[in-house]
């Protein structure tokens, strides 16, 4: 049976669209499912994409030719390119959407103006060139301060968005304007919008949970339940807390779903890659092979070394962190590793 094909657009044929230039870089899941969200509310959305391929197959068949094949957009809506300094040249708000891994080869060929444009970081990594997060990356290689960026956090899975199955944004940024039009373009009949200020919390939480939803995966290879994996997801967002007031103390309840909800999603969910990626692990594969079996990044990987490595210089205790490094980096054994851990867990 063929896929039910999602048009992109409004639902609301009637509702005045938004003027404001927007874009989006990456051409990956979540990359397409922020440009099925924006253009519901703007009239035309920028779009940099891959490469030329990627390009011209949008431009002949109207959707993503390998994630999200089901979404179709009437191409009115869009303005493709593959050239970042054309993007960011034509829009006052950047959308960042690509894997964490290649975030600086994209942006290192940025040489156009950008002090007064809005960065919006839909990246749940560390970049790898600077073994930091988005917003200091931004901040100390393109003086892109924090009053000029903003952050996603979920709980939203591209999938999710593509089938137009309500979904929650939350956009933490510290201006109050920037985050009314942020809320403006995403908010939809679909996507539901809170606004936050904690801009480093919102993004190490996106980091951490991808690193739990590794061990959540690997669990579940090994065959552990769920009375076993509520353990875990609940041990697990107090590894978070501990870490999150290490960094970076804010005002901030991580039982809101920028932090619980959108650790559990990932944790649970058959959508999420990062638990796919443990589960394969726990499973008996290769932390290698199993990299290499999927088609999509799971950013938890990459993250792992930095976040381990970031939590010993700060003296933290975190066991959930300690054991998924030890099997991630250090080779050993899963069904070891877990073991030991279950003692540790309350």
């Amino acid at each position: 049976m063929a896929k039910k094909k999602t048009n992109s657009e409004s639902s609301n044929p009637k509702k005045n669209k938004n003027n404001i230039s927007v874009g989006v870089v990456g051409s990956g899941s979540f990359a397409t499912a922020i440009v099925k969200m924006l253009v519901e509310n703007c009239k035309l959305v920028h779009w940099c994409v891959r490469n030329e391929f990627v390009k011209g197959a949008i431009e002949l068949r109207g959707h993503n030719p390998t994630y999200l094949t089901a979404v179709n957009f009437n191409l009115k809506n869009l303005k493709l390119t593959t050239d970042i300094n054309e993007l960011v040249s034509a829009c006052d708000i950047v959308v960042l959407a690509t894997p964490s891994i290649y975030l600086s080869d994209t942006l290192d060929k940025m040489k156009c103006e950008c002090k007064d444009k809005i960065f919006v970081s839909a990246i749940k990594g560390i970049i790898p060139k600077v073994n930091d997060v988005v917003a200091h990356y931004l901040r100390d290689e393109f003086k892109i301060g924090f009053r000029n960026q903003a952050v996603i956090a979920g709980p939203c899975h591209a999938e999710e968005v593509a089938m137009e199955r309500l979904s929650y944004l939350t956009v933490a940024t510290v201006e109050e304007e920037t985050s009314k039009k942020l809320v403006d373009i995403f908010n939809s009949d679909f996507i539901k919008v809170h606004s936050s200020k904690d801009i480093l919390g919102n993004e190490y939480s996106a980091i951490l949970k991808n690193i739990f939803a590794i061990g959540a995966g690997i669990a579940s290879g090994l065959g552990y339940g769920d009375n076993f994996t509520a353990v875990f997801v609940s041990n697990a967002i107090r590894e978070m807390e501990i870490f999150l007031e290490a960094i970076y103390e804010a005002p901030r309840d991580v039982n809101e779903s920028a932090y619980l909800g959108d650790l559990l999603v990932t944790a649970y969910s058959l959508f999420s890659r990062n638990r796919n990626l443990g589960n394969l692990i726990g499973k008996g594969y290769t932390v290698k092979s199993a990299i290499q079996s999927m088609n999509m990044v799971a950013e938890g990987y990459y993250a792992a070394d930095s976040i381990y490595k970031t939590a010993k210089q700060k003296g933290l205790e975190l066991p959930i962190i300690d054991t998924i490094y030890a099997i991630l980096y250090e080779g050993k054994n899963a069904e070891k590793q877990f073991k030991k851990l279950t003692s540790k867990l309350n």
